[in-house]
């Protein structure tokens, strides 16, 4: 995976509560075993008619979001079915960051385990990125190491993140980056109980 220290991108508002998994990643689609390759599925139902057209009247079809990496959100992002899927197409779509009130505990987990930071974040604060990014192109830089989000508006969100999935998300590693830190160690114990 790749480190997120500091990142700068084009805000998508998509602010609707409760968008479920089944929504970021139709289950349909959830029969590949690799990671990639998910993105063009991401959110099919509302990107796209019966027949596989683009949708007119779902923003993300919009050019003027084309190349967004910050997703911003309602309340409980993520909910319904755990599964890892739905942080797939966010990322292999080109999201790094989401921000939303609130967050499914299993999602918000699967999201750094993929290298995807889900910030919370006020209502207030969400309204207010929302509106700005409906009104124009918008964009936000997230500093991982301070924890903070800005834009150049004088914005300035602060955020909490536990020390582990802050350093996963810093070194790009997910849990088996994280084993492998201890390689060495792995070693000298398999040569010490052969």
């Amino acid at each position: 995976m790749e480190p997120l220290r500091i990142h700068t991108g084009l805000v998508y508002p998509l602010y609707r509560a409760n968008i479920d998994t089944d929504q970021l990643i139709p289950k349909q689609f959830l029969k590949r075993i690799e990671r990639s390759g998910f993105g063009q599925f991401l959110f099919y139902h509302w990107r796209f008619d019966d027949d596989g057209n683009p949708r007119k009247d779902f923003t993300l079809n919009n050019p003027k979001y084309q190349g967004t990496s910050i997703l911003v959100g309602g309340d409980n992002f993520g909910c319904g079915s755990s599964r890892e899927h739905a942080p797939w197409a966010l990322q292999d779509y080109g999201f790094r960051v989401i921000i939303a009130p609130s967050f499914a505990d299993i999602f918000k987990n699967n999201c750094v385990k993929n290298g995807i930071l889900a910030i919370p974040a006020s209502e207030e604060q969400v309204q207010q990125i929302v509106k700005k990014a409906e009104s124009t192109q918008y964009t936000l830089t997230v500093n991982l190491e301070e924890q903070v989000v800005t834009d150049n508006e004088g914005l300035e969100l602060h955020f909490d993140i536990p020390a582990y999935p802050k350093e996963m998300l810093l070194n790009g590693w997910d849990e088996i980056g994280v084993t492998l830190n201890y390689e060495d160690k792995i070693k000298q114990y398999e040569l010490a109980h052969k």
